[in-house]
């Protein structure tokens, strides 16, 4: 016979998922910790990753303002060798005019 199923409210779901995130430790220990089932904390962490949580949010933006920053300086880079290399060739071709 199945045991009674047990509620769990929104902010003991929201404290066990920072729990993981914040902490690092394995899905499994914190379920152990809190006395709840690991595929039940495991649902509950995925579905706030799925969601994007506030934490995520701010790490996503984070992230994609990163990578646009790094998509110009590579364009400034590559706009810097070719006008280096302009300027060698130059550089070379008036020294064999001397």
């Amino acid at each position: 016979m199945a045991g009674k199923r047990r509620k769990f409210d929104a902010e003991f779901r929201e404290g066990a998922v920072r729990i993981v995130a914040e902490t690092g430790k394995p899905i499994a220990q914190v379920a152990k910790d809190l006395g709840i089932n690991e595929t039940t904390l495991a649902s509950w962490v995925s579905q706030v990753r799925k969601a994007g949580g506030a934490g995520a949010a701010g790490e996503c933006e984070e992230i994609a303002r990163l990578r646009r920053e790094n998509a110009q300086l590579k364009k400034d880079n590559k706009e810097l060798a070719m006008e280096l290399d302009v300027l060698k060739r130059c550089m070379v071709l008036w020294v064999r005019q001397l």
